[in-house]
C-alpha cells in the first residue's frame, strides 16, 4: 500500500454537496481528463508499455449494451495499468462497416428516388464520405458519456490514408507470395445487397420450411432424393451415395434421368454421404451448394447455374424469371403432376441463413471471387497459441480456437459493393493481371481497368492492431506499442476477427503475434438470460440507464457480472442497487470529512492504534492483494465483488460506526482514526477508480486534495497484517450481528433502547463495551433490572431486560401460533412426499416446489423454536 497521501497538499476545506448528482459531474470530469492529456501515449516515455486496441465499433453503429459491457472491462484495466506507471495506451477507431454503410447510405437515396447506380460509383463513394461526416461516428460521444479513456488524438478509421495504405501493402505482399487468389467458388450471396458476405455476417435461425422427397431416373434405375430447395434440382449433374451402400451399388456408374430436364445425370460415390440419413442418397448441385461443390470437384462433375445474382431462376424452361420462392413452388407442382413427389413434410423446422443486414435469405452461389490461402496463415496462428506465445483466457475456449483455425477453409475477401477499399488488380486488354502496390503506379492506356470488388470489412479490421501504429512504416509508435498486451473480445468473433488479426500479425509482423493474451467475455443477455433482440422487446439503450442512474452505476453492474467467457444477465434493478454503491460511497466519505478523516502526514504507528484501526488496515492489505491477483485473471466480477463488500460492509457499516464512539470521546485515539480513516478510504477509492471513475474522481480529489485520481499511484499491499485484531473483531461483529438478529426477532424497532448487562470481563472485547452499546442501543442497567433473556455469544454473555420494551406474553402466544403453523406445513409435506403414488405421478415440478416448503417450514420451526426459548417466561 503506497503513502499516497504523503505526495499530495493537503485535503481542500470545502465540503461535499449533500447528495451526489451524476449529470452535474460525469461530463465536466471526462472534459478535464481529456483536456488534461491523461488518456494520451507517449511513444517517447520510458515506461513499459500497456497497449489495447478497442474492437472497432462500425461507424454507423451507436452505443449498445455489449459496447459499454466490453468498454467498461478494457477501461478498468488500462485505468489501472496508468495508475501501475505504465506507458497505456487504448486505441480507438471505427470501422467502415462496408455493407452496413452502404446499405443506409442507399436507403438514403432511396428516400430521393435514386439508386447508387444513378450517381455513379465515384459520386456514390463521395456521398458517402459525406454521410460519415456528418451523421457517422455518434458512438464517439457516447464513448464520452460512459468514461473511456481512449487516446483521441490517435482515432483511426479504416478508410482513413494510413490505413488504407496498410491494406493495399499486405494485399500486395500475400498477391506475391502467392497466398492470394482469384478462382471460382461457392460463397454466401445475399440477393438483397447483391454481394458476397462473411460468415459472420449470415445469421442461423429456425425456419418453416418444406422437405420434398422426389425420385429420379426410370424403373429399375429409380433412387429417391431429399431436398428443402426444390428450385435447385434443376442445377443438378450428379446423384451421389456412400461406397459401402449395397441398396446403390448396381447404380454406381449409371445415368439416370433428371426429372423436368433433358438431361442425364450419374450416379456417384462419395464418402461425404451419410447412408443412414434419409434414403442415403442426395442431389448433387455443384453451382449451389458448398458441400456439392466439393463432390463436383472430386467427381469433375460440371457446375450449371441456375440464377442469377438476384435468386431469379435462368435455366431455360417454364422456370425461366420466376424467383426462387416462388419456383419452389412451381417445381414442386410439376414433379408432383409428374408422380415423382414420394413424400412432402410441411412444415419442416430446419436452420437457414439469413443476411445480418437486410435479413434476405442467403444463397449459396457459384462465383468468381479473390480468396486468401489460409493453410499456412492459420497453422501459424494455432502455433503461437500452441507454443505458449499467446494465451487465451479462460483457457478453455483454446479448444474452440484450435478447432477453427485447424480446419479453416479459405478465406472470400471479395465483396460486391462500393464502399470499401477497392481491390488493387488491374485487368488488361490482353488478359494481363497486375497488382498495384501502395507506392506504383496502375497501369494506364486504353483497355486497362481496375477490379470493381471491394475487400472483406474483416480485412482491414484484421490489420488493426499494427495499422493503427502507422505499418507498414516503422514508426516509433508501432516500435513501443507492437504487440498489443491484451485483447479484449466477445467469444462470439474469437473465429472470424481474433482468427484474422492473429493470422495478419504474425505474416506481417515477422512471427510476432498482436497480442500477448486474448481475454475472451461472453454476451450481455436480459435479467432472465435471455438474448437481447428487438424481436423479444428486452433490447436497452445502455444510455437511458446512465442518464437515470449514472455511468459509474452502468459500469459496476457490468463489471460484477463479467466472468471470463461467460454470458452477462443484467437487469435494471441491478443497476439501481449499483446506484446505491455510489450514493453509499459519497455519504459515507461526505461523513468522514466531516468527522476529520485526512491523510495528511505518515499513518501512526501501529503501537498507538486500536485493535479497530489494526483490523481495518489489516484487512485493507489483504483486499489489494486479493483486487490485482483478480485483476492479473481478468476476473472482474470477482474484484467487483470484493470491493463492494469491503466498501459497504467493512469499511462503510463496521469501521465507519465503530469509529463513532472513538471520535466522540477525542485525544489521542481520535486523531489516530482519523489519519486511518483518510488512509483506508483514499486507497478503497483508488482501487474502485477503474471501474467507478466519475463519483471516485470527485471524492478522492476532495479528500486529498490531489490533482486527479487518474494519475494517482495505484495500491501496493504494504504487507501489513493483524491476525490477531481480525479476530478479536470478528468476534466483535458476531456479538454485534446475533443480538441484533434477536433484537430483530422480538419486533423490537432498530433505535429502540434496552437496559442490558455486558460481561465482557477477562475478554477482548471488554475495551468494546462503549462501541457494542452504541451499535445496540444498549443502556446501562439500572436499580431495577432483570434479565429476562440472556444471550451467550462468542464468549461473552449479554443480558437484556425486555419487561416494559415488549409484551412477554403476547410475543410467546405469536411465536406459538406461528410453531403451530410451520409443522403442520411440515407434516403436510412430509405426508405428500411420504406418498409413492403421488410421487409417481406429480411432475417434477410440483415434487420440487414441495421439497421447498418442507425446508423452508423446518428452517421456521428451528428458528421458532430458539425464539420462544431466549424469551422470559410469562
Amino acid at each position: 500500500m503506497t503513502d499516497n497521501a504523503q505526495q499530495q497538499p493537503p485535503a481542500p476545506t470545502t465540503e461535499l454537496p449533500t447528495q451526489y448528482a451524476p449529470a452535474d459531474v460525469e461530463g465536466p470530469l471526462y472534459e478535464r481528463w481529456v483536456e488534461r492529456g491523461y488518456f494520451e501515449a507517449d511513444e517517447k516515455s520510458d515506461k513499459p508499455p500497456y497497449t489495447i486496441v478497442i474492437p472497432p465499433p462500425n461507424v454507423t453503429g451507436s452505443l449498445h449494451l455489449g459496447h459499454a459491457f466490453e468498454h467498461t472491462l478494457i477501461d478498468a484495466l488500462t485505468r489501472r495499468k496508468r495508475m501501475q506507471g505504465y506507458e497505456t495506451l487504448w486505441q480507438p477507431g471505427m470501422d467502415h462497416a462496408g455493407i452496413a454503410t452502404q446499405n443506409v447510405v442507399e436507403r438514403e437515396l432511396a428516400k430521393e428516388g435514386k439508386s447508387r447506380h444513378d450517381l455513379g460509383r465515384e459520386a456514390f463513394v463521395e456521398r458517402v464520405w459525406k454521410w460519415k461526416a456528418e451523421s457517422g461516428g455518434q458512438i464517439s460521444g457516447q464513448m464520452r458519456r460512459l468514461g473511456d479513456g481512449v487516446a483521441w488524438s490517435r482515432e483511426r478509421f479504416t478508410m482513413d490514408e494510413g490505413l488504407s495504405k496498410a491494406v493495399q501493402t499486405i494485399f500486395k505482399r500475400l498477391y506475391d507470395d502467392e497466398l492470394i487468389y482469384r478462382a471460382e467458388r461457392i460463397i454466401n450471396w445475399c440477393p438483397r445487397c447483391l454481394t458476397a458476405i462473411s460468415d459472420i455476417e449470415v445469421e442461423y435461425q429456425d425456419d418453416d420450411g418444406e422437405l420434398v422427397s422426389m425420385k429420379y431416373g426410370e424403373g429399375d434405375d429409380t433412387i429417391v432424393v431429399a431436398t428443402t430447395r426444390a428450385e435447385t434440382m434443376l442445377g443438378d449433374t450428379a446423384v451421389a451415395v456412400h461406397p459401402d451402400d449395397e441398396r446403390y451399388k448396381h447404380l454406381v456408374g449409371k445415368l439416370i434421368t433428371l426429372p423436368l430436364t433433358d438431361r442425364s445425370i450419374p450416379v456417384v460415390a462419395d464418402e461425404h454421404v451419410d447412408p443412414e440419413f434419409g434414403t442415403g442418397a442426395v442431389k448433387v448441385t455443384p453451382a449451389h451448394d458448398p458441400n456439392d461443390f466439393e463432390i463436383g470437384q472430386r467427381h469433375d462433375l460440371p457446375a450449371i447455374a441456375v440464377m442469377d445474382e438476384h435468386a431469379v431462376i435462368t435455366a431455360h424452361g417454364p422456370f425461366q424469371g420466376l424467383d426462387r420462392l416462388e419456383a419452389r413452388s412451381a417445381i414442386v407442382a410439376a414433379l408432383r403432376a409428374e408422380g415423382r413427389i414420394v413424400a412432402e413434410k410441411r412444415p419442416y423446422v430446419h436452420s437457414v441463413g439469413h443476411c445480418s443486414r437486410c435479413k434476405t435469405t442467403i444463397e449459396p452461389r457459384l462465383s468468381m471471387q479473390w480468396w486468401v490461402k489460409v493453410g499456412p496463415l492459420a497453422k501459424a496462428a494455432g502455433d503461437a497459441v500452441r507454443d505458449g506465445k499467446v494465451k487465451i483466457h479462460p483457457q478453455e475456449m483454446e479448444k474452440r480456437y484450435f478447432d477453427w483455425v485447424d480446419n479453416l477453409h479459405d478465406w472470400c475477401i471479395s465483396r460486391q459493393l462500393w464502399w470499401g477499399h477497392r481491390i488493387p488488380v488491374w485487368y488488361g486488354p490482353n488478359g494481363e493481371v497486375v497488382c498495384v502496390g501502395p507506392d506504383e503506379e496502375p497501369p494506364s492506356g486504353e483497355g486497362w481497368r481496375q477490379d470493381s470488388d471491394v475487400l472483406d470489412t474483416w480485412f482491414s479490421s484484421g490489420l488493426w492492431p499494427f495499422s493503427t501504429l502507422g505499418w507498414p512504416e516503422q514508426t516509433e509508435s508501432l516500435a513501443k506499442f507492437y504487440p498489443n498486451s491484451v485483447l479484449v473480445t466477445g467469444y462470439d468473433i474469437l473465429f472470424f476477427w481474433v482468427a484474422r488479426m492473429m493470422m495478419f500479425g504474425l505474416y506481417a509482423m515477422d512471427g510476432t503475434p498482436p497480442f500477448h493474451t486474448i481475454a475472451l467475455h461472453g454476451m450481455v443477455r436480459d435479467q432472465n438470460g435471455k438474448k437481447m433482440s428487438k424481436s423479444f422487446g428486452n433490447v436497452v439503450n445502455p444510455l437511458d440507464w446512465m442518464d437515470k442512474y449514472g455511468s459509474d452505476a452502468l459500469r459496476f453492474t457490468l463489471a460484477r457480472g463479467a466472468n471470463p467467457g461467460v454470458d452477462v444477465p443484467i437487469g435494471e434493478d441491478w443497476v439501481q442497487g449499483s446506484r446505491n454503491f455510489a450514493n453509499k460511497i459519497w455519504n459515507a466519505t461526505r461523513f468522514a470529512l466531516m468527522n476529520g478523516a485526512t491523510v495528511e502526514g505518515p499513518l501512526p504507528d501501529a503501537s498507538t492504534m486500536s485493535p479497530t484501526d489494526r483490523w481495518i488496515l489489516s484487512r485493507l492489505n489483504s483486499v489489494v492483494a486479493e483486487v490485482d491477483a483478480y485483476y492479473e485473471d481478468y476476473q472482474f466480477a470477482k474484484l467487483s465483488d470484493t470491493l463492494f463488500h469491503f466498501a459497504w460492509d467493512e469499511v462503510f457499516d463496521w469501521y465507519v460506526e465503530l469509529s463513532k464512539t472513538t471520535f466522540q470521546a477525542g485525544g489521542e485515539p481520535a486523531e489516530v482514526s482519523k489519519r486511518v480513516l483518510g488512509e483506508v478510504l483514499d486507497v478503497t477509492l483508488r482501487l474502485l477508480h477503474p471501474v467507478v471513475p466519475f463519483v471516485t474522481e470527485t471524492l478522492w480529489t476532495t479528500l486529498t486534495g490531489g490533482e486527479s485520481v487518474v494519475v494517482a499511484d495505484w495500491p501496493a499491499d504494504s504487507g501489513f497484517r493483524d491476525e490477531a485484531a481480525e479476530r478479536e473483531i470478528g468476534t466483535l461483529q458476531s456479538v454485534i450481528t446475533e443480538v441484533r438478529r434477536f433484537r430483530a426477532d422480538q419486533g423490537l424497532q432498530p433505535g429502540q433502547r434496552v437496559p442490558a448487562r455486558l460481561t465482557l470481563e477477562g475478554t477482548a472485547l471488554a475495551a468494546h463495551e462503549a462501541a457494542i452499546r452504541q451499535l445496540l442501543r444498549l443502556q446501562p442497567e439500572g436499580g431495577s433490572f432483570t434479565a429476562t433473556a440472556t444471550l451467550p455469544v462468542a464468549g461473552v454473555e449479554v443480558a437484556l431486560d425486555l419487561s416494559g420494551v415488549i409484551d412477554v406474553a403476547a410475543e410467546r402466544k405469536r411465536l406459538a401460533k406461528d410453531l403451530a403453523a410451520a409443522e403442520k406445513e411440515q407434516a403436510q409435506a412430509t405426508a405428500k412426499l411420504g406418498n409413492e403414488a403421488f410421487l409417481a405421478k406429480a411432475p417434477d415440478h410440483v415434487v420440487d416446489k414441495i421439497r421447498t416448503r418442507l425446508a423452508k417450514a423446518e428452517e421456521d420451526i428451528v428458528r421458532i423454536r430458539t425464539q420462544l426459548e431466549r424469551l422470559p417466561q410469562a
